[in-house]
């Protein structure tokens, strides 16, 4: 069985560049997560002030307002779930910097736009803070695309993250033989 070393660190000057790169990779997908979820709310506004629509099944699209947070949780705190928006985006630039890869980059970069998304409808929308949800399985809550990308990116990290840790058992169980020594000497002969 081969081992795997660990990477010589990286210098300065190349850690920089690799920091920059995901940044990059996280603004491109968190560009593009809010302009679709952007674009996606205000054809539900346009479009489903005059009615619902069915789409199959359980799947309709319903406007609503929601001014809380997830699940509808807090309503009416919209001016401090928006500032706890912002903190947590800051916090998150400051983790791409650092991310080991850019798939990593990429799940911050989902749950980074489905934040700017939603806090941007607290911003800039004149519905008192609220976020626009459209999308309703009748057995969830309604949400909307950013909802479906911080989602999707929290779940995409966690699986990362859980992925990249080392395999742990018992105490000794995963450390290296540098040769054979002891019982492993007499067993071998």
């Amino acid at each position: 069985m081969q081992e795997r070393g660990t990477a010589p660190p990286l210098s300065v000057p190349e850690a920089r560049r690799h920091g920059a790169t995901r940044l990059a990779v996280a603004g491109a997908v968190a560009c593009c997560v809010v302009a679709v979820d952007q674009l996606t709310k205000s054809w539900a506004v346009s479009r489903l002030s005059s009615g619902d629509i069915h789409v199959f099944w359980k799947l309709d699209l319903v406007l609503e307002y929601n001014s809380g947070s997830s699940f509808s949780f807090a309503q009416g705190w919209a001016p401090v779930i928006g500032g706890a928006a912002a903190v947590v985006v800051c916090i998150l630039l400051v983790m791409v910097r650092h991310a080991r890869s850019n798939a990593v980059a990429v799940a911050l970069g989902l749950v980074i736009g489905g934040a700017l998304g939603n806090l941007s409808d607290r911003v800039f929308r004149s519905h008192h803070g609220a976020v626009v949800d459209f999308i309703a399985l009748h057995f969830w809550p309604t949400f909307n695309v950013a909802d479906s990308c911080v989602v999707v990116g929290s779940i995409l990290l966690v699986l990362l993250l859980w992925r990249s840790q080392p395999a742990t058992g018992p105490p000794g169980a995963g450390a290296p033989v540098a040769g054979p020594t002891g019982a492993n000497q007499a067993a071998q002969t």
